[in-house]
């Protein structure tokens, strides 16, 4: 199928029609996407997504199973400490940095923010460790805002099928927001993530077994 502009304005590559059944095809597979972080707050959500960073959920679920029995609440975590927290999660990647910004982001959020998270994108995006991605991975999933946050799994997708193309995460955000029909948004960060993640995936797409396979402008299709 040959890349197409929706109009003259689009950021996308793909008719409106296309799009909008890439995401029924989606919402029909999986109505209710759920993030793949183990979390049971706010709090911990901010924390595992900030954890997450350059590292898989499969490993920070590993580690913060024993440390959100211990520490759940910005109180709790900063009682914990920087040393004993890098030991809690030394087995996930730039642990030190990530266990220094966790309990400095606990202090700020009881200092300035009552020990609650912020449903606010610039409030979350001043705290350490925490950048536009973060903070709209946790306005979406805590808060139902239906905000996209692009990792490399949806930066992927979004330029390979020409979804939404892109030379930045920003680019392909934005190009986002303005494609993805409305009806689609709040579950469109987990649709896209979880396609990228177990079928357009980065070495082997697994084409056969896509569900827009039809849809998508890849050239190199394995099928």
């Amino acid at each position: 199928m040959p890349p197409t502009k929706n109009s003259k304005n689009s950021l996308s590559r793909l008719k409106p029609k296309i799009v909008k059944e890439m995401f029924r095809r989606f919402a029909e597979a999986n109505p209710t996407p759920l993030s793949e972080l183990n979390h049971t707050n706010s709090y911990t959500l901010l924390v595992a997504v900030v954890l997450s960073a350059q590292a898989t959920d499969v490993g920070v679920n590993k580690a913060t199973k024993e440390l959100f029995k211990t520490a759940k609440t910005p109180k709790q975590m900063v009682a914990l400490g920087e040393t004993r927290l890098r030991e809690m999660i030394k087995t996930i990647g730039l642990y030190r940095n990530k266990a220094k910004n966790v309990v400095a982001l606990s202090e700020q959020l009881i200092a300035n923010h009552n020990g609650k998270v912020p449903q606010d994108r610039d409030a979350l995006e001043k705290f350490p460790g925490v950048g536009r991605k973060t903070a709209n991975v946790v306005l979406n999933v805590a808060f139902g805002e239906p905000t996209i946050a692009v990792d490399t799994h949806i930066f992927r997708v979004g330029n390979r099928t020409g979804l939404a193309p892109g030379k930045t995460p920003l680019d392909v955000e934005t190009a986002l927001e303005q494609t993805v029909p409305d009806v689609f948004k709040l579950h469109a960060h987990h649709w896209l993530i979880l396609h990228g993640r177990y079928v357009c995936k980065a070495r082997k797409p697994d084409c056969e077994n896509c569900l827009i396979m039809d849809l998508c402008t890849f050239e190199g299709k394995s099928v």
